[in-house]
């Protein structure tokens, strides 16, 4: 497709930005950062999946043809010879280099996390020319794999406090495929979540995770059986009890788990069912019901549904001396975010004392699509140029606001007492330098795997 090209891929302005270097501009030196926002630490996510999708894949004279025509309809001065230079000399591939701590390190903000330079004095201008498609695959991957993150540090707290740990990788399942504005979109943000949980139901960012970064297509992330308000209520209100029964017949074995939203009518009446007339065919079968309650105040509607299902199945006490519901289990999906998944953990797990083993959550839009570029305020900035030869320092330093600051020279990430910090960089202490090249002239460097990649969060 003409529009997946590169040379279309950037912001129209920028197609002029050959003309605007000074006379003896030879390389173009540029950074990526995350200079603060809603977290103080990031994520890094996304630079091999780029490289992968974008970098990977060469021109060619039907796309600088087409290109040719495109931007000079569109009012820009097309740099058609430049782009043939690139195919001839280089076989369509971008003669970048690309460097970069691996994806899945936590790294706290105002550091560089990936610079990008050209490797041919004939192209300077390429060097910008992809911050737009660049920055945007490295913000979005990391902003929703830092806050998916930042969200599974308060659930393990929760459970560190209540219950079992090794259930978090469980606990908060991607419900957003559908609350994402495109398809695109649902995979690289669901690919960026699968960083640090295992459960999903945007099943395209599985596919996702093993395009760019080789996961086991089988063994990354799982779902389970689940029921939606369509299929309970089309047996109709006064069959509400058989629609429960049906999935419990379908799908409760010994081992298994299966979810039913119950919340169509009324979720007090719906608890009751389940703990009466159902209660001895769930507890035969000896599946795991989960019971999705989705509507009200969740920090109203949680506690009350703990203790009615406490009444009916039981509980037991845990050695940290918290209740664990015995047969059943809770997943809120609705209007889940980080603020409402502390506030029901504080509710169900301070306040009345059951395990946090007892719940799990669904997030939607505001996992994959209540995100921005500036949630972590990221940037692409120049900040060297070579210039006949000699390496200059370029930034911004607007009056109006300190805060757009940029950096300049050309750095290195180091670590030191296990900080990581960005230094000036040194010739003399490059193997100190934690950012590896991952692109150069065509040929991908260093790759991890997914599974590395979770690593790296863990640490």
């Amino acid at each position: 497709m003409k529009t997946k090209s590169i040379i279309l891929d950037t912001d129209s302005y920028k197609v002029s930005m050959w003309k605007q270097y000074p006379p003896g501009t030879q390389s173009v030196y540029s950074y990526i950062e995350s200079r603060g926002g809603q977290y103080d630490k990031t994520i890094l996510f996304g630079v091999q999946a780029y490289i992968r999708e974008v970098l990977s894949k060469p021109i060619t004279q039907a796309e600088i043809d087409f290109a040719d025509k495109f931007w000079t309809a569109h009012g820009e001065p097309f740099n058609r010879e430049g782009w043939e230079y690139i195919l001839d000399k280089h076989n369509g591939y971008l003669p970048v280099e690309i460097r970069s701590i691996e994806d899945g390190i936590l790294v706290p903000v105002q550091n560089v996390l990936a610079t990008i330079v050209n490797t041919d004095p004939m192209v300077p201008w390429i060097t910008t020319w992809i911050e737009t498609s660049f920055l945007r695959s490295v913000w979005y991957a990391t902003t929703v794999a830092t806050q998916s993150w930042s969200i599974k540090q308060v659930i393990k707290d929760a459970l560190k406090m209540s219950g079992d740990v090794t259930g978090l990788p469980f606990k908060l399942h991607d419900f957003g495929s559908r609350g994402v504005s495109s398809y695109e979109s649902a995979y690289i943000g669901g690919m960026s979540h699968l960083v640090n949980f295992m459960g999903t139901d945007t099943a395209i960012s599985i596919l996702a995770a093993n395009e760019y970064y080789d996961a086991d297509i089988y063994n990354t992330a799982y779902s389970i059986p689940a029921a939606e308000h369509s299929t309970v209520t089309s047996w109709g209100r006064d069959k509400e009890a058989l629609a429960y029964e049906n999935m419990v017949k379908q799908f409760s074995k010994p081992g298994a788990i299966y979810a039913v939203v119950s919340d169509s009518y009324d979720i007090y009446n719906a608890v009751d069912i389940w703990g009466t007339e159902l209660k001895e065919l769930v507890v035969k079968n000896g599946g795991t019901l989960v019971i999705r309650p989705d509507s009200g105040d969740p920090a109203v509607v949680v506690p009350k549904l703990l203790k009615k299902l406490d009444q009916y199945f039981g509980s037991t006490v845990n050695d940290k001396g918290f209740k664990v519901l015995n047969n059943v289990r809770l997943i809120w999906g609705d209007g889940i975010n980080e603020l409402s998944i502390r506030t029901i953990l504080m509710v169900a797990v301070t306040m009345n004392k059951y395990s946090a083993d007892n719940l799990a959550f669904g997030m939607g839009g505001a996992l994959l699509q209540i995100v921005n570029r500036d949630t972590q305020k990221f940037a692409m900035k120049c900040s060297a140029a070579m210039i006949d030869g000699v390496w200059v320092d370029v930034f911004k330093d607007p009056v109006t606001d300190s805060g757009k600051k940029s950096k300049k020279g050309r750095f290195m990430v180091i670590r030191e007492n296990s900080e990581i910090k960005t230094i000036p960089y040194d010739e003399a202490k490059k193997d100190l330098d934690i950012m590896k090249v991952r692109y150069a002239d065509g040929s991908r460097f260093n790759e991890i795997s997914f599974s590395q990649v979770r690593a790296n969060s863990e640490m």
